[in-house]
């Protein structure tokens, strides 16, 4: 087995909302990804998740890269910036140039490094004209820097089944169960590492709404959804300020 360790850095598309164990805390694609190479590697296999909702791009590089870096893992996934593009003072050039450092940086030691092209998660949310040409700037980037670096890179934009709403949670924001499930596999084929089949399994696509309904819909997601975000943008506070990383350390899956 090519790996005997693994830690995920990013935000919340790493921590896994909103794919729910039975306990209330988030399994999601790392926790799926890691379970299998665990099984491939055997008892020794360790792996950290130090992923956070709500991590802006800075944040991520500042708390957990130095972290991982620490950890000397044979395998590190980096997914940031999906929180930056929603923010008034994105800045594309920057962003793109401090991405290309820190995968630069995870792979000094030798370690193989996940980064990702992002899903088009703007199909059904507000904002699409100004959020998905930044999104567009992100993932060029993301193409660009795995070449330069020797980065394995997990293309979800090219994957159309990610339009189908069901590989969505409620909030329309972050991924359902079945979402998780596919980009583990994605993550697995990557990898070359053979994946569970049903986890690219996609249910069907519901049937259209009518537009009364959908605008009922909508109303309903703005209430529940997008007015928290709102305030909590307003307000300077994040989803995951008093979120802790759920596997701060490098171990076993049974510990």
């Amino acid at each position: 087995m090519r790996w005997r360790s693994f830690v995920a850095v990013g935000d919340s598309f790493t921590e896994g909302m909103n794919d729910t164990y039975e306990n209330g805390t988030y399994r999601g694609w790392a926790d799926l990804v890691a379970t299998r190479l665990a099984a491939e590697a055997g008892p020794d296999f360790g792996y950290a998740n130090l992923a956070i909702r709500g991590r802006l791009f800075p944040n991520v590089v500042a708390e957990q890269v130095p972290v991982a870096l620490e950890m000397r893992p044979d395998l590190i996934s980096f997914a940031a910036g999906g929180n930056d593009v929603l923010r008034r003072s994105f800045d594309p050039d920057t962003l793109v140039a401090r991405f290309d450092e820190v995968v630069r940086r995870l792979r000094a030691d030798g370690a193989d490094v996940l980064i990702f092209r992002f899903a088009d998660v703007m199909a059904r949310l507000p904002g699409q004209r100004l959020v998905a040409p930044r999104v567009a700037v992100l993932n060029r980037a993301v193409g660009e820097t795995a070449e330069r670096h020797g980065a394995m890179m997990v293309d979800l934009f090219a994957d159309g089944e990610f339009l189908n709403p069901v590989l969505w949670s409620d909030d329309r924001l972050h991924l359902s169960s079945a979402g998780h499930r596919r980009v583990a596999a994605h993550v697995l084929t990557t990898l070359g590492v053979e994946c569970d089949p049903e986890w690219l399994l996609v249910p069907p696509r519901p049937a259209p709404t009518p537009w009364l309904a959908a605008r009922g819909a909508d109303l309903r997601w703005a209430g529940r959804h997008l007015a928290p975000w709102v305030k909590r943008r307003l307000t300077g506070r994040s989803s995951g300020d008093t979120v802790t990383a759920k596997r701060p350390l490098l171990g076993p899956l049974t510990d």
